[in-house]
């Protein structure tokens, strides 16, 4: 089994009309068994923009409290949040900094830039960039998730739709991976507010 598949993960972003949505499953588990049903792995940076850590969950926590002290060194010496494409930069060169030691990590990153224009990057663990314009997906559950998008995602949905589609598409895809599951966290981003929500699922 390999390192990133340890703990067990779904992530997947998708795009909307000037809106985003980031989701994943609840599971903590160590191999085959389930350690916790409410773990978090999305975790915000600003209020329109959010990173999703996939892989060892002991390394998604080291990462995300280094990119937060990275984000306020930036807001105290900018005077600004900074721009997802920024954001994303800041993520791949810390990870190809530790390139011979990486953080066991598959980042997601979803946000609205400029004119609030969604934006999306993943990443493997040493930091090389996948831009997408529809849908990106990371962890144990990334080729069922691949699918499901291919199938539900369309172009311009509102957040309502997009809420259902991107739920969808996790709960039939967690499913189909037994390290991942125990319910999917939820949240659609608009440019005037910040929607979230928990998802029940089977508890097996």
């Amino acid at each position: 089994m390999s390192i990133f598949e340890y703990n067990g993960s779904a992530l997947v972003a998708m795009v909307g009309k000037n809106c985003f949505a980031i989701a994943s499953d609840r599971r903590l588990g160590v191999q085959l068994q389930t350690i916790a049903t409410d773990f978090q792995r999305i975790y915000k940076v600003h209020d329109k923009l959010y990173v999703g850590l996939s892989g060892l969950a002991t390394d998604a926590q080291t990462l995300y409290q280094r990119l937060v002290f990275r984000h306020k060194l930036y807001q105290l010496r900018e005077e600004r949040v900074m721009k997802p494409e920024t954001f994303a930069s800041l993520v791949s060169a810390l990870l190809y900094e530790k390139r011979f030691g990486p953080y066991f990590c598959q980042p997601v990153i979803a946000g609205l830039g400029d004119d609030d224009k969604p934006f999306f990057c993943t990443m493997d663990s040493i930091g090389a960039k996948e831009l997408a314009k529809d849908f990106v997906v990371a962890g144990t559950t990334s080729e069922s998730l691949y699918g499901a998008c291919e199938s539900m995602y369309k172009p311009d949905m509102e957040p309502e739709e997009l809420f259902e589609t991107i739920s969808q598409a996790l709960l039939s895809s967690v499913d189909r991976d037994c390290l991942s599951g125990w319910g999917g966290h939820v949240f659609v981003v608009t440019p005037s507010e910040v929607r979230e929500r928990t998802l029940k699922s089977r508890m097996d």
